[in-house]
């Protein structure tokens, strides 16, 4: 009878043990008290430049990781087609027409937009500069919540009285006035917040293993605080660079799987680029995935994947036109610097391990705006709706709930480098109104059966097009948005030929130009951008 009764009470303490430890197992892997966040920004990054999300050229198995390991959400957007305007919106969780910081910090705008020389109809609108002093950023946020806050790689948000350290950054390596990676991707590179490296040096590894140091000073279970470490990385913006080894892969994959007769179609004002077979670029790519692949592995060694989230998103969509021509959106159209879905549709992942399952995905609109709150919200901290006023948290659609109807809009009254025209835009569900600014047409999408945009239905569409103009335009007053005007000086013939031009010399030199990537006897001068080094 005794040994019953031992065998009972063992059973009992086994059933308690078991799930006691079960239930404190499953709290603590609901939500960690303050998890851990890895902010990862690419610049110019397309939502078809990586393997996850259908390219066949470009290789990047550390991004897709996050991906697969993460939600995917299929309709997550920048705030902007340009860069310096969507990444304010990250920091301050609001849409460019509110903050002011409509293009990228440096262009032109009124009477002074003339010497672009590009014969244009309007005149843009000025815009601020500098990512204003007296708002309160994510990183000022999470500060003051308890975090450490690190930065690393391009800012191109202000000049030294705005830079990382100003605005809640504990530490800042690379961050400066500059948008691109002045001297190039491989060291000696010119960086006042960023010692060059030995000659050669890949930029975006050294900006990982800049984090990663990071990472391990401040290691929650050595310091008791958790960390806020943010990777914005210069790749893939021009100029692209890239090794005579990773050169040679990308263009005999090209080879391998048959070159175009060619690569581009005249647009509006540029031509785009319509094929991903950039043999540079692609080794462009693969170097930044290294680079994430980098971080993940370091976060995987110290033991901090369970408690980290780690986000990969882009600024803007790849460049199809002007700058550097590197990539293609299809089946996006367009690509930076355009009001299309090429222009301003992302890549935009988001791992949480003990909220998240792997592999899911969410076809919700979600927008730049968004990261301010869902933030605070995983980190347990007090919302700030006075700041955050564009964005919404994403945490019920983390745990598979929803998050209500919304209006996005997109303000870019000025002209792209790359080509596009001074727009606003407003995303209603499935529905896109463009209004156009030159000649104040506006055309209608509905990206649910048209994604492509290729049918405009605003013609058959008359009662939809004025109530969504109509909401477009009483947000962007609300918001205190500024507006093109005419140049009086604007002259048809001058732009006339400017576009002949175009049209009659650039296209043929970028297929040229292309093809000469591509060919066996491509000799950039053995110098394949500092990354061989010559030594007497």
């Amino acid at each position: 009878m005794q040994m019953k009764y031992k065998g009972i009470i063992l059973i009992l303490a086994f059933i308690i043990c078991h799930f006691g430890c079960r239930l404190k197992d499953d709290k603590t892997a609901e939500n960690p008290a303050k998890p851990n966040f890895i902010f990862i920004l690419a610049d110019d990054f397309g939502n078809h430049d990586m393997s996850v999300m259908g390219s066949t050229y470009y290789e990047t198995p550390n991004i897709d990781r996050i991906a697969n390991e993460g939600m995917m959400f299929t309709e997550g957007y920048a705030t902007c087609q340009v860069c310096s305007p969507s990444r304010a919106s990250i920091l301050l969780g609001t849409f460019p027409a509110r903050h002011g910081i409509t293009d990228w910090i440096g262009a032109k705008t009124g009477e002074e937009w003339r010497t672009a020389g590009r014969f244009n109809k309007l005149l843009p609108p000025e815009y601020v500069h500098k990512l204003p002093a007296n708002e309160v950023t994510l990183a000022e946020a999470l500060r003051e919540g308890g975090y450490k806050t690190f930065f690393a790689g391009k800012w191109h948000l202000g000049d030294s009285t705005s830079w990382p350290e100003a605005h809640g950054f504990d530490m800042n390596k690379g961050g400066w006035d500059v948008g691109s990676p002045k001297g190039g991707y491989f060291a000696p590179w010119e960086n006042p917040k960023l010692v060059s490296g030995p000659d050669g040096e890949n930029l975006s590894m050294r900006l990982a293993r800049e984090t990663v140091e990071f990472i391990k000073q401040n290691d929650p279970k050595n310091t008791g605080k958790p960390f806020f470490a943010y990777l914005a990385f210069y790749a893939v913006h021009g100029p692209i660079e890239t090794t005579k080894e990773k050169w040679e892969k990308y263009r005999k994959k090209a080879e391998m799987t048959g070159i175009a007769e060619s690569g581009f179609k005249m647009g509006h004002f540029l031509p785009i680029r319509q094929v991903q077979d950039n043999p540079i670029y692609a080794g462009l790519v693969e170097a930044m995935d290294d680079a994430v692949g980098e971080v993940m592995h370091a976060v995987d060694e110290l033991g901090l994947s369970e408690n980290t989230v780690i986000v990969f998103t882009s600024d803007n969509g790849g460049v199809a036109a002007g700058d550097a021509n590197s990539t293609s959106n299809l089946p996006l159209r367009a690509g930076k610097g355009y009001q299309f879905e090429g222009g301003i549709r992302e890549p935009y992942f988001i791992r949480i391990p003990w909220l998240v399952k792997g592999g899911t995905k969410s076809s919700e609109p979600v927008t730049g705006t968004d990261f301010y709150p869902t933030f605070l919200e995983l980190a347990g901290l007090k919302l700030r709706p006075g700041q955050h006023k564009d964005g919404v948290s994403l945490v019920p659609l983390l745990k598979g709930g929803e998050i209500g109807d919304r209006a996005l809009i997109w303000h870019y009254p000025h002209y792209g480098n790359q080509g596009g025209e001074p727009s606003s835009i407003i995303r209603e569900g499935e529905w896109k109104l463009i209004h156009y600014y030159e000649d104040e047409r506006e055309e209608l999408y509905n990206l649910k059966s048209d994604f492509e945009e290729k049918r405009d239905v605003a013609f058959i569409n008359p009662e939809l097009v004025k109530k969504m103009s109509k909401k477009l335009f009483a947000m962007l007053d609300e918001m205190g948005a500024r507006y093109p005007t005419k140049d009086p000086e604007y002259n048809e013939l001058k732009a006339r030929h400017y576009l002949d031009i175009v049209v009659n010399k650039q296209l043929p030199f970028l297929e040229q130009q292309r093809l000469q990537f591509l060919s066996p006897e491509f000799d950039p001068k053995n110098n394949w951008w500092g990354s061989e080094v010559t030594k007497d």
